[in-house]
């Protein structure tokens, strides 16, 4: 299959040449007939599967027929004054929105769109110019987004197609009661792609609230993507997880590793310690400023750093190609963050390396994430820092230690409710008659 026959303009197969693109991937194949034909799409899609140019390319070219069908205002081309935002991506992450800007710029750059790209944590000057200059496309935080239309800096009544990429993250981030404030700004009468990498609950309920009988599409389940992967689990207490990471990068085999971390503090503490162990690293998290994000990235691109230590909510702009290791240094707690993670390592059918740190409490974790993938990972058992045996063998035994100790705790307990009825009985054989006459005297009622 080639992009021709997908029914993609000359102007837009040109640009698509150019960036090397040969063969549609199953998400593009799938996706781009259904949204040139106008229809809502709901798509499931890890990143990695070419899934931005599957809305891209089809929405470049949706805005240029309807702009030449006269359903919106004269091109950019003509010089006349835009008629507002043709289309809106919304995307949870700053990388990720410069990532989706980048690919229409690549995409259309044969044709007379303008594009433009709004997120938090920079100055709001050049954004709020460069809206008023016009924009026909532009993907956007809701973070800042929201801050823009309640300053009526931008306004959304001309949209025709609303995109939402990552959903799943953007629940994740509490961004889903913006979505829905942005969404009542936007004109009802439109075509509404949503994607995500995943499907929960609240993710199909905004999706019908959203969508207008929408076409289905979705590539291969992220469960079936992750065998591609070589996945192993290292059973290490948790003061040693450092250790073991230092232990591993010692290896000059891994020349360019993403770390992931569960929360920003320990990323940046994992940085500290590779440093000073002389291994070149940086953060990204959301605690990064915009500048100090991008460095980052282009560093660990161009191989300037070794290691990128990342948190989930960041290291979904991530695009980097080709990444070979992938280190869970903490487990997640949702078993399809996991698969997320190491779907890093295995982008467009590529192979890669995965390997997990698990201590003593994230067990139960362990088990859920081999339950989702139905598959054991391998535990390497020869390493300088295993996890303490006696611990481990705890964790299997029954009862548990817990429950011996809160069966310890009752046993005292009813000692002490014994002890409390016996020692007033006690007390009371070894009174002196002297005592004992003035206890009664105390509970005799006063006389008038």
């Amino acid at each position: 299959m080639k992009f021709k026959s997908l029914g993609i303009m000359p102007a837009i197969l040109k640009a698509i040449k150019e960036e090397q693109y040969v063969e549609p991937t199953d998400i593009q194949d799938q996706a781009i007939p259904l949204i040139l034909t106008g229809r809502d799409v709901l798509g499931c899609a890890q990143t990695g599967t070419g899934k931005t140019a599957a809305f891209a390319i089809p929405t470049l070219q949706r805005i240029i027929e309807m702009k030449q069908e006269g359903l919106s205002s004269a091109s950019s081309q003509s010089g006349k004054k835009h008629d507002g935002i043709q289309s809106l991506i919304l995307t949870p992450t700053r990388e990720l929105a410069i990532q989706i800007k980048d690919s229409f710029h690549a995409y259309g750059r044969h044709v007379y769109l303008k594009t433009g790209v709004i997120f938090g944590g920079v100055p709001q000057g050049p954004q709020e110019k460069m809206i008023k200059d016009g924009l026909d496309i532009l993907v956007a935080t809701p973070g800042r987004l929201n801050d823009l239309m309640n300053q009526g800096i931008i306004k959304l009544d001309k949209v025709k197609i609303l995109i939402l990429d990552e959903a799943d993250r953007m629940l994740d981030m509490g961004f889903i009661h913006d979505v829905k404030r942005i969404v009542a700004k936007v004109p009802s009468e439109r075509q509404t792609l949503l994607f995500s990498a995943t499907m929960p609950k609240e993710i199909s309920a905004l999706a019908d609230a959203m969508l207008k009988h929408p076409a289905k599409v979705s590539v291969t389940p992220e469960v079936v993507t992750v065998e591609a992967i070589s996945q192993s689990v290292y059973l290490v207490n948790k003061a040693n997880k450092r250790k073991l990471l230092i232990h591993l990068l010692n290896d000059p085999k891994l020349e360019s590793v993403l770390v992931f971390t569960r929360t920003k503090h320990g990323a940046d503490r994992v940085v500290r310690e590779l440093v000073k162990a002389h291994i070149s690293a940086m953060a990204i998290h959301g605690d990064k400023s915009q500048n100090s994000r991008q460095n980052a990235l282009e560093n660990f691109r161009k191989g300037a750093i070794r290691v990128l230590v990342a948190t989930d909510i960041a290291a979904r702009g991530i695009d980097i190609d080709e990444l070979s290791y992938v280190i869970n240094f903490d487990l997640p707690n949702v078993p399809e963050t996991y698969v997320h993670r190491i779907g890093r390592t295995g982008r467009a059918g590529l192979s890669g390396i995965a390997m997990s740190f698990c201590d003593v409490e994230e067990l139960p974790l362990l088990k859920d994430i081999e339950k989702t993938i139905g598959k054991r990972i391998p535990e390497v058992k020869e390493h300088p820092f295993p996890l303490d045996a006696t611990v481990k063998d705890d964790i299997f035994i029954e009862p548990r230690p817990q429950q011996q100790k809160h069966q310890g705790k009752q046993t005292q307990q009813r000692a002490k409710q014994e002890s409390r009825h016996s020692v007033p009985k006690a007390a009371a054989q070894a009174e002196s008659p002297a005592a004992a006459n003035r206890r009664r005297n105390r509970r005799r009622k006063p006389t008038e």
